[in-house]
């Protein structure tokens, strides 16, 4: 069977991420690779990216998709964008309304790196792209000003 599509689902948590591999092929069936589990840190981004280019069956680009997780997601989107690979990131209403979709109830990680790389070669997502340096200092700057605030108003 020609493939037309694959991807890369990936459910984010602190310390660890789930992914799934999906081809969608031409005739619509889509095929789905056994769920990993790598550490959230650059050698987990690696292992990623190794088991990746090997269960991938064609050269078509491999896409990753992940959720907008709190602050998660964010090393490994840096990591896979300046290594040159596809980063897709959705927000996590976006995704609730795709599983909702599907009528998936149930909710684990698996099934969540599942469903995502289901979304990732079902529909077209926008290409993220990293933030400039100068964006992610004021971000950082204003979420510790944040902090700060807080630290503040408890003492008070």
């Amino acid at each position: 069977m020609r493939v037309q599509k694959q991807s890369v689902g990936i459910d984010i948590s602190k310390d660890s991420f789930t992914a799934c591999f999906c081809l969608l092929h031409k005739n619509g069936s889509l095929q789905f690779s056994e769920v990993k589990k790598f550490k959230n840190e650059k050698p987990g981004f690696n292992q990623l990216l190794r088991w990746a280019r090997k269960v991938k069956l064609t050269e078509l680009p491999i896409s990753f998709l992940m959720e907008a997780t709190g602050v998660y997601y964010e090393n490994l989107a840096h990591h896979l964008f300046d290594v040159k690979q596809q980063v897709h990131v959705v927000l996590p209403n976006t995704s609730k309304h795709y599983f909702s979709s599907l009528n998936i109830k149930t909710k684990t990680d698996e099934l969540d790196a599942k469903v995502l790389s289901q979304f990732g070669v079902e529909r077209t997502h926008k290409k993220w792209i990293k933030p400039e340096a100068i964006y992610l200092q004021l971000r950082n700057l204003c979420r510790y000003y944040v902090q700060l605030q807080e630290q503040k108003t408890s003492l008070t």
